[in-house]
């Protein structure tokens, strides 16, 4: 007996002591052939055959050389207490367009094969909220969206012109590919957008007459951010380029201008700029309450808003970060993107030491004021040029551990060094170096304006990330859209 062709079984990773799992026999390490006679494809399916109060189980387990039977009985709606090992069982839906624009193929040579999985698949976007442009989705998937109620998506648009959006994406399926996007609508499923905005692609006069297609074809969407695209110096995209500055400001104006219209209109924006823009442009950032609640904050909409209010003690704005190209593909829970990566580090108590803040080139101009008005001497920012990558990538979340050695190396030892948690997965940097391979001892700290505050006042670091832990067999619903700014699809 075996799973269908294509699928592998989910395999149990961990065990909750006095589970109805543990109290049956499961162990790590057995994989779940079938449950109650079918092979589920994801853990989407997985949670809700799990869910049943009475399974039936078809095992395999290493030493043994048959698969074997075994029964399980809960409560309903009693947790498992099983965690399994991946989010897809069967084959991930990968990207067939060909985006000049698209930040993994501008990886360099010898990182590992995981970071440059394409995916353009609609259960991810559901559980881990990558953007989909919807070019492989089927009426099937429609249906099963639909039926269980898969919902929020993300959709990558970039264009509402036919010709243009294929000529972004490079398939001709991105001219049509935007019936589903109105499917999806009409059938109540919360979607957000996004428009990787390109200069001479889509910005100026295309970049309005697609926000005026979103609001003629598509005015039920929740959000749509307009973020530009992340260049590194490994593009061969000669025509892909960094915004000017003038082109910078020209965004902010049309989603300024974009913004009245879809409030007069529909009562809400919609419409939100990543924060890049108003730092490439050296605008103020707007205020925070024209973000309407931060529906697109793990976008880079409102982040460094949000930053500050946390930071000065609004506990609600404390909203996090998602590790960005650690997304789903590297130690990514099934129960989702908000599960817990890594437990922040416990920070020193010796107040008389100085304090170094590790941050992108882009964080450090956010969080440059925030420490200035704590009035401390004590604290210095330490910006960390990305060489790795090169380009304009300045983000905190692409740091790696190569630039996080050059940088630390300059700086003196007997220091606490404080590290954003959103640069790492399970520890990792994107070029595969741990935190104990840095010449000087960090501490990890949740990447939120409140976290950071409690690390600098010798409090604690606070995780605003829930964690599924090893009995959790619910699949965790997007809150907030979960892309990096500089790295989008």
């Amino acid at each position: 007996m075996s799973v269908p062709r294509g699928t592998t079984a989910p395999t149990v990773v961990a065990v909750t002591e006095l589970s109805p799992a543990d109290l049956s026999g499961l162990r790590p390490g057995d994989e779940l052939l079938f449950l109650n006679g079918r092979s589920p494809r994801d853990v989407i399916e997985y949670s809700l055959l799990v869910d049943e109060p009475e399974l039936d189980l078809v095992i395999h387990r290493r030493g043994v050389a048959h698969p074997f039977s075994m029964s399980v009985s809960k409560q309903p709606g009693e947790p498992l207490g099983v965690e399994v090992s991946s989010a897809v069982f069967d084959r991930v839906r990968t990207c067939d367009n060909h985006c000049e624009f698209c930040f993994i193929n501008q990886l360099p040579k010898g990182m590992r094969r995981s970071l440059s999985l394409k995916d353009d698949d609609y259960r991810l976007s559901f559980l881990y909220g990558n953007f989909t442009t919807l070019t492989r989705f089927t009426e099937m998937d429609l249906e099963r969206v639909l039926t269980e109620r898969l919902s929020p998506l993300f959709v990558s648009i970039h264009a509402t012109d036919p010709d243009v959006r294929s000529r972004l994406l490079r398939n001709q399926r991105g001219a049509t590919s935007l019936r589903w996007l109105s499917a999806l609508l009409d059938g109540g499923i919360e979607v957000h957008g996004q428009i990787v905005v390109c200069p001479d692609r889509n910005n100026g006069e295309i970049l309005h007459d697609t926000l005026a297609g979103v609001l003629d074809r598509y005015p039920t969407m929740a959000t749509v951010a307009c973020v530009p695209l992340g260049v590194s110096r490994f593009s061969n995209e000669s025509g892909m380029r960094p915004h000017t500055r003038e082109e910078a400001a020209e965004v902010c104006d049309a989603i300024d201008l974009w913004q009245q219209t879809f409030l007069a209109a529909l009562g809400r924006r919609m419409v939100y700029a990543a924060d890049e823009y108003y730092l490439m442009a050296d605008r103020p950032f707007p205020a925070a309450s024209t973000y309407d609640g931060f529906p697109q904050h793990e976008n880079g909409l409102g982040m460094a808003r949000a930053f500050e209010a946390a930071f000065g003690g609004d506990e609600r704005a404390a909203l996090g970060v998602r590790p960005g190209f650690f997304a789903w593909v590297d130690g990514a829970p099934a129960s989702g993107y908000r599960a817990q990566r890594a437990d922040p580090t416990t920070p020193r108590s010796d107040g008389n030491v100085p304090i170094a803040i590790l941050t992108g080139e882009y964080g450090a101009r956010v969080l440059a004021p925030l420490v200035e008005s704590l009035g401390r001497s004590d604290i210095r920012l330490v910006p960390v040029p990305n060489d790795y990558f090169g380009g304009n990538i300045g983000v905190s979340g692409l740091m790696t551990g190569i630039d996080l050695t050059r940088a630390l190396e300059a700086e003196p030892q007997g220091h606490r060094y404080l590290l954003p948690d959103s640069c790492l997965s399970e520890g990792r940097f994107l070029d595969d170096l741990t935190v104990t391979d840095l010449p000087r001892p960090v501490e990890v700290v949740a990447t939120d304006g409140l976290s950071l505050r409690r690390a600098l006042d010798g409090t604690g670091p606070v995780s605003t990330q829930s964690s599924g832990g090893c009995g959790s067999n619910e699949v965790s619903r997007p809150e907030r859209v979960p892309v990096t700014i500089g790295v989008s699809r």
